[in-house]
């Protein structure tokens, strides 16, 4: 019984060392089945100089999650192709959405620290208004009651 992809080790060795005799053995596969994958870019692995595959834990990782997928789940290979294609997918979003987080943690620090900060708002005709923080929304709300009245005295009757 294969193991789920998700429930490998997280590590990140991807350093390229098995040739495709040992990265097969690993798998529990023929080498021809890795070749095959290769060309159908399911598990890619790196070149050596004499344009030998070279397979990492990664790659052998990843060959064992496909091997449980088409036997044990019964998936096809463009299935696999497509689940590998959204995984990848996640993973990169995953990446994306921590990067920003990171980066609105720091802008938050950076704005209480700073006595200098400012409160954005939308004005009536959709322009972007600089408010400081002691400044009451009155004015806004005046601003805005008296663009409404403006507006419908423009419109047609």
């Amino acid at each position: 019984m294969g193991i789920p992809f998700s429930q490998v080790p997280t590590w990140d060795d991807r350093t390229p060392i098995y040739v495709i005799s040992v990265a097969a053995q690993l798998a529990g596969m023929h080498p021809q089945t890795l070749r095959q994958y290769d060309r159908l870019g399911l598990v890619t692995p790196s070149r050596a100089t004499g344009r030998g595959r070279r397979y990492s834990a990664y790659d052998v990782a990843k060959l064992r999650y496909v091997q449980h997928l088409s036997q044990e789940e019964g998936i096809n290979l463009a299935g696999i192709q497509h689940i590998l294609a959204l995984q990848s997918e996640v993973e990169d979003l995953r990446r994306r959405v921590n990067q920003l987080l990171a980066e609105v943690q720091r802008g938050v620090g950076v704005s209480r620290q700073s006595t200098g900060s400012r409160v954005f708002s939308a004005g009536p005709a959709g322009d972007v208004i600089a408010m400081g923080r002691q400044q009451t929304t009155t004015r806004w709300i005046s601003g805005w009651t008296q663009a409404l009245t403006n507006s419908q005295r423009l419109a047609p009757a």
